[in-house]
This record gives structure tokens, sequence and C-alpha cells, in this order.
């Protein structure tokens, strides 16, 4: 029902209706895995690490009665699968969104980022501010949190080679123990029964079905060894184009200094919302939250 569908309820969207909703498009950077319901302007979903469009799929089914929403999985990451040789840094990602747009008659789209997803989005408005109508941030990277010190032991994992096997293998054969303290859910999610075990294997499976898959993962992790940052903050302040931020507050991967930050960072700043409780990956679990932001930010009664 229309009702149920713009409250945004998590769990709406089914792992099994994703996979009929998922798509490839052909660009020479490689097949982008994308999802994309909905008709009228655009609005362009990034995800996190080591998550994929999945991560938005409650938001996207009820957002689109209002937007032409598209949901790609990065390179390196999800179900995309990249050209040989091609590379799966920020600065590719960039590219890629760029061509994607292009391939699917996109001039302009309200952007919606979480995580590392998030300083793609960034590096976006900076260098393609004609691409992006609008802004909406979830907890990621901002210039002087990149990358956040907790992602180093992660970093140093991946230039090992030994990363997917220490944490996203065991996770994706272990269900519990993702869920546990110690695994994705103690240090991304609040609620007890997340991840569900959909979104663990949407989000894990493909990443440990090879080896190059996994190699693809270190390389991912492996480019953010530095600040892909460095340098956005004075353009950004610049920025006519509209930027909201909502921060979960109880995420400490990323500094406690981030929504004061984020409060005078853009040009056309529209504030910052702080969620008590809530770590890293929010927007999965308060769908409801993202609805309501992104229409409040493009002007849209539900």
């Amino acid at each position: 029902p229309a009702v149920a569908a713009t409250r945004g309820v998590a769990g709406a969207m089914t792992l099994a209706r994703r996979q009929q909703l998922r798509r490839h498009v052909t660009l020479p950077l490689g097949r982008i895995a994308v999802v994309e319901q909905g008709s009228g302007p655009a609005a362009l979903f990034l995800h996190g690490f080591p998550l994929n469009s999945f991560q938005w799929r409650d938001a996207v089914a009820a957002l689109s009665a209002h937007r032409r929403c598209i949901a790609p999985d990065f390179l390196g990451l999800g179900y995309t699968e990249p050209a040989p040789g091609q590379g799966v840094a920020p600065d590719d990602q960039v590219a890629m969104l760029v061509a994607l747009m292009d391939k699917l008659g996109v001039d302009q789209a309200d952007v919606l980022a979480s995580d590392s997803g998030g300083a793609v989005a960034q590096l976006l408005l900076v260098r393609h501010p004609q691409r992006v109508r609008s802004l909406l941030l979830a907890n990621c990277d901002s210039e002087p949190d990149c990358p956040p010190p907790k992602l180093l032991p992660v970093i140093a994992e991946a230039r090992e080679g030994v990363f997917v096997d220490r944490s996203l293998a065991l996770w994706a054969k272990d269900h519990d123990l993702a869920r546990s303290a110690q695994g994705l859910h103690g240090l991304c999610y609040l609620h007890p029964d997340a991840p569900s075990d959909a979104a663990l294997d949407a989000y894990l499976l493909p990443l440990v079905s090879s080896p190059a898959r996994k190699a693809l993962v270190h390389a991912y992790a492996i480019a953010l060894d530095h600040n892909v940052l460095a340098g956005v903050s004075a353009p950004l302040k610049q920025s006519k184009v509209p930027a909201r931020v909502v921060w979960g507050l109880a995420d400490d991967i990323f500094f406690t200094g981030a929504p004061a930050h984020f409060e005078q960072a853009f040009g056309n700043g529209r504030g910052v919302r702080r969620l008590d409780g809530y770590k890293l990956f929010w927007p999965e679990e308060r769908p409801d939250v993202v609805v309501e932001e992104a229409l409040a930010l493009w002007g849209v009664q539900a």
C-alpha cells in the first residue's frame, strides 16, 4: 500500500524482489549493478562499505513515488563487475557515476549517501556541481576525518590480503557472529536483529565468492588509505547546492566532531539532524528518517 511504502517500513523490500529489480548497465568501466524504481527527477543512492545498494532498499521503495530512484553498486562491491584492471578508488567511483548518469540520460540528481559513499558524493559535488541537485548525507567521511583512524586496521589487513577472510567471510558463514558485539552489528547497527539474514547474504556473499572478488574488496579498502577529501572544504563552502546531514550519534568510527563540522561545511547547508543511539548504518534501520528528510530537502509533500 502507498501509505506503508511512504513510511519506509524497514524490511518491506525483500531480497528476492530486489534481485528481480537489479540489472547491469554496461560501461567502459564495467557492468554496473543498478536497481532503478520510479520516474520523474532522478535521485542517486550511494552505499557504504562493505555494503551495496540493498542498504537503501526500503527508502528507495518509498521514495520511488516521488523520484526516479537509481541505486548502483560501487566498483569492487556488491554485484557490480569492474572491467579487467579497472580501479576502484573514490576517483574511479566518481567517474563511474558520471558515466552511469550519462548512460541513463540523467543530467542532474538528488544525491543520498552513506559512509565511504558520502566521500564519493562530496567529490561528485565538487567536481561536477551541475550534476547534483541536492545532497543528503548520513554518517560519512569529512575532510578533517578521512580516513577515520578506526579504518586503518582494516586497510592494513587489506594490504596483507587477509581482511575478507578474517572478517567478512566469517560473518557470511555465521550470521550470529555478524550480529554480535564483535561483528558488523556491534560496529554499525543499533537494533539487535540487524543486519538481517537477507541483508548479510546480499552484502557478503558476492564479496567472498572468489579470490578475484576478495582482491577487489581489498583494493577498495586500500584506496582509502589517504585523505581522498583533501581540498574539498573550500569548494563545498562555496557550493549553492542544498545540503543536509543526518548523523547517528552512537557512531564511534567517524569522529564526534563531525556534526559540528558539517553544520558549517556547506555554502547552502540545511542543518544537521542528530539521531540518538544510532550508529554508522542507521539509514538501513531508519528508512522512515531517510524518506522524511529527503522529501523535506526536496520540497515534496509526502
